[in-house]
């Protein structure tokens, strides 16, 4: 267990005096889980290993990239091949062509797309094309959503921002919350309410269609297909945030899992295999908006990552190689969910389980976590004991209660009934 004297404790010392908060990413902190963080020297399938030397079960899974579990050897040998020809280029090259056709050709409504590094980036960049487009200033968004960091994002955000109770971050502008608009997940009627608020004037809708950032929030029945509706009725450009939810609740993510055609989307994540990769996507009619095709400025040295495209290549190869491979994480998953639905009913704590595919959050909540409302509502204190109890344990879960966890194909069927028992142990000692 990290702590003062341990080796992640003296490195966490050592970070705070150079870095803020001694992290590069606020809830790599471990602050909402009362303790020091776990600092990674290896990971490898389905566990990760800390600077102290002690693997554990590890369910983060690089935050959704590790669909076939760290470092999967197809991969590496991508990433170590195109290295010998060149760690960067900062021109155009033919394998870039090579991951955009294996792109567009799984997306719903995907007909072009541009790499970028990040998913803020992609995020941002998407909303840019929107409101050209359309000629409109409004995006509107969903309270407990979050979109990365771009100041329009910012405004009732969720995840590490919730995580910390600074849902608004200093340093945006009244200017850009002033632009964002906020509607609740899940609920078409307050949909309509900020349309009618903001009448002519929204440029985008932004949803991720598989909430993960506020823990595992599916869509309910019909809400993609309101939206939908509502944005052709608009004029407003539907944009699936499929950062998270790409290619991994299934081959063409949530657009095709769900059968809702957005007008955008963005990707990231497993579309890297690992390595900074993100997209951005659409009509070919929206897209050639973007320079040099159109005036719509976007660029990026970084972009197209001769190391992040060879990594993303191999993915794509490995999940093609695997036609049973969304099949097997549906299962596996279904044990999971069961098995912690079975070993919550043992312990003190009102526990609800949900889970999309690979996809899975355990809420310390009596009933079903439907939009921020109710994710905000969840013991955060009950699940830090959660947290706590199961990285003692050896497994180890999400630092927040608002971020999903990850099953890869690593995850096996003894790893996932190791990971169940670990907490109906852990359940009967959790306090409400």
């Amino acid at each position: 267990m990290s702590g003062p004297g341990s080796p992640a404790g003296t490195w966490f010392e050592r970070a705070n005096r150079i870095t803020p908060g001694g992290v590069h990413s606020p809830v790599r902190a471990f602050r909402a889980m009362g303790m020091t963080p776990i600092v990674v020297d290896e990971a490898r399938g389905d566990r990760v290993r800390d600077v102290g030397g002690r693997w554990y079960t590890d369910w983060i899974g690089a935050w959704g990239p590790a669909l076939l579990g760290h470092a999967h050897p197809g991969i590496e040998a991508a990433v170590v091949n195109a290295a010998r020809r060149g760690l960067l280029y900062g021109l155009a090259s033919p394998r870039e062509a090579d991951l955009a056709e294996r792109l567009v050709s799984r997306v719903p409504g995907c007909e072009m797309i541009r790499f970028v590094v990040s998913g803020t980036e992609a995020t941002m960049s998407a909303v840019r094309v929107a409101r050209a487009a359309t000629g409109r200033r409004v995006v509107l968004k969903f309270s407990g959503a979050y979109h990365g960091h771009a100041d329009m994002f910012l405004v009732a955000a969720g995840s590490g921002a919730a995580t910390f109770s600074v849902p608004d971050s200093p340093g945006v502008t009244p200017g850009a919350a002033g632009d964002t608009a906020i509607a609740r997940f899940n609920d078409l009627a307050d949909v309509d309410r900020v349309f009618g608020a903001f009448d002519g004037q929204v440029a985008a809708l932004i949803v991720e269609p598989v909430v993960g950032n506020m823990g595992c929030v599916p869509p309910a029945p019909g809400f993609l297909e309101g939206l939908r509706e509502r944005c052709s009725r608009h004029g407003t450009v539907l944009i699936f945030d499929e950062v998270m939810s790409g290619f991994r609740v299934s081959r063409g993510g949530a657009a095709a899992r769900y059968g809702v055609t957005p007008d955008m989307v963005t990707m990231g994540k497993v579309a890297g295999g690992g390595m900074p990769l993100a997209a951005f996507g659409g009509s070919r009619t929206l897209m050639e908006q973007v320079a040099p095709s159109g005036p719509v400025y976007q660029a990026g040295t970084f972009a197209a990552h001769p190391l992040a495209v060879a990594a993303g290549l191999a993915m794509f190869d490995a999940i093609d190689a695997m036609p049973d491979l969304y099949d097997t994480l549906e299962r596996r998953g279904a044990r999971l969910q069961a098995g912690l639905e079975d070993a919550a009913r043992g312990g003190r704590a009102a526990v609800s389980v949900q889970r999309v595919a690979s996809m899975w959050t355990l809420f310390f909540s009596p009933r079903p976590v439907r939009s921020w409302d109710d994710a905000s509502a969840v013991s955060r204190e009950a699940y830090a004991q959660f947290f706590r109890g199961m990285l003692e344990r050896g497994v180890l879960l999400p630092p927040s209660p608002f971020e999903s966890a990850f099953l890869s194909l690593a995850h096996d069927e003894p790893v996932i009934d190791e990971t169940v028992e670990a907490a109906r142990d852990t359940l009967r000692h959790v306090t409400p």
